[in-house]
C-alpha cells in the first residue's frame, strides 16, 4: 500500500514534533544528511537557473518589441542588456557557452532586421 508524501509528512511531524526537510512532490526523502542538503541545494540551483533563463526569454521579447517600434536607440539598448544577461547566465553556469553564442547571434539578427 502506497501512502502519499503528505500523510507521511504529517505522521513525521506528529511523531517527532519537528518538520523534516520534505520537498513537495517527492515522496522518498533521503536518510543521509549530506544527501538531504544536496537535494535542497540542487533545488535552489534549479530555481536560480530557471530564473536566469526565463529572464533571457523576457529580454528577447523586449528586443522584439523594440524592433517593432522601430526606435534605433531602444533597439541598441535592449540588445546590449540582452547580451549582458546572456553573459551573466554563462558566468553563473545556467547556460552553456555555445547556447549563449547562438542566442547572441539570434539577438543580433533580430536587431539588424
Amino acid at each position: 500500500m502506497a501512502t502519499s508524501w503528505h500523510c507521511h509528512f504529517q505522521s513525521d511531524v506528529a511523531r517527532r514534533g519537528t518538520i523534516s526537510l520534505a520537498i513537495v512532490g517527492r515522496p522518498n526523502m533521503a536518510n543521509i544528511a549530506s544527501q538531504k542538503k544536496r537535494i535542497l541545494r540542487s533545488e535552489r540551483e534549479r530555481t536560480e537557473n530557471r530564473l536566469l533563463t526565463s529572464t533571457i526569454k523576457t529580454y528577447f521579447r523586449r528586443l522584439e518589441a523594440a524592433v517593432e517600434s522601430g526606435d534605433a536607440d531602444t533597439i541598441a539598448a535592449e540588445q546590449r542588456s540582452l547580451v549582458s544577461r546572456i553573459d551573466k547566465a554563462v558566468q553563473k553556469g545556467a547556460l552553456h557557452k555555445n547556447t549563449a553564442a547562438r542566442k547572441k547571434s539570434r539577438a543580433a539578427r533580430i536587431a539588424g532586421a
